[in-house]
């Protein structure tokens, strides 16, 4: 009988110490994630929302350029990406990990815009109380305050650039129709990113709003004034962006003020 007994504690520490090894691993796997659901660098390089541009352009059609980015066209694409990606469309086992995929154009995209996905995915996740659930509203309009101002100033350094690209077009010594297309689809791809940020912003806006409405209704809290100023706040920013895309091609971004 000890010698039964003894057994069965050696098979008890074995497992115990492999499930310690697998929650170790774990953990350090989390560590390699990146913070705020931030991709692992491990999973970065240097033009990694390349991808925004030829997915802009050819769900309408366009071909996408060929030419390489530039350091500010990559800075634009790398802005614009947070801005695109929805507000709690993670999972967060997934954000834990660095989750990271290619998002459809909503020029692709044939589902109509869901305003209340935001607020029902915030309601219907796991709170420990509605405050938790206004501090997380109250921050992902934080976020997208703070992403507003680098993005767009990145925004008017490239359409800058481009205007500047598109007169000069007419001045380059034997132009090949190849460079031509290549520069003109730069110039569509960029203006088109800039569209689609100012969209998102939209329909961000509009999906705080009904979240926020919800809350209200399901919880009151002095907290909802708070959310509410940080909401008006986004909403007039979007309402008067420095930048506003217009359809491609040439000119199809101008600058206000």
């Amino acid at each position: 009988m000890p010698e039964a007994n003894r057994h069965i504690r050696s098979i008890l520490r074995a497992l115990i110490g492999a499930t310690l090894g697998l929650v170790l691993g774990l953990v350090l796997g989390a560590c390699s994630g990146g913070d705020f659901g931030r991709t692992r660098a491990d999973m970065r390089s240097d033009d990694m929302h390349r991808w925004l541009g030829a997915e802009a352009t050819s769900s309408i059609g366009l071909r996408p350029s060929q030419f390489q980015l530039t350091d500010e066209e990559r800075q634009l694409r790398d802005l614009a990406y947070p801005m695109i990606e929805p507000p709690l469309s993670r999972p967060a086992w997934k954000s834990v990990f660095g989750d990271y995929k290619a998002l459809p154009s909503p020029w692709r995209q044939k589902i109509v815009f869901d305003r209340t996905m935001y607020g029902r995915t915030l309601i219907d996740e796991p709170h420990r109380s509605h405050s938790s659930r206004y501090a997380q509203l109250i921050e992902d309009v934080r976020n997208d305050i703070t992403r507003f101002e680098p993005f767009f100033a990145s925004a008017i350094r490239v359409i800058d650039l481009d205007r500047k690209r598109d007169a000069s077009m007419t001045r380059v010594s034997a132009l090949s129709p190849r460079e031509r297309d290549d520069a003109v689809a730069r110039m569509q791809e960029n203006s088109l990113i800039v569209q689609w940020v100012q969209r998102c912003l939209e329909q961000r806006v509009s999906s705080y709003r009904w979240a926020l409405e919800r809350l209200v209704i399901q919880a009151p809290d002095g907290m909802a004034a708070d959310a509410d100023r940080l909401i008006g706040e986004l909403a007039a920013q979007t309402a008067n962006p420095p930048v506003a895309g217009q359809p491609p091609y040439g000119r199809a971004v101008v600058s206000k003020g």
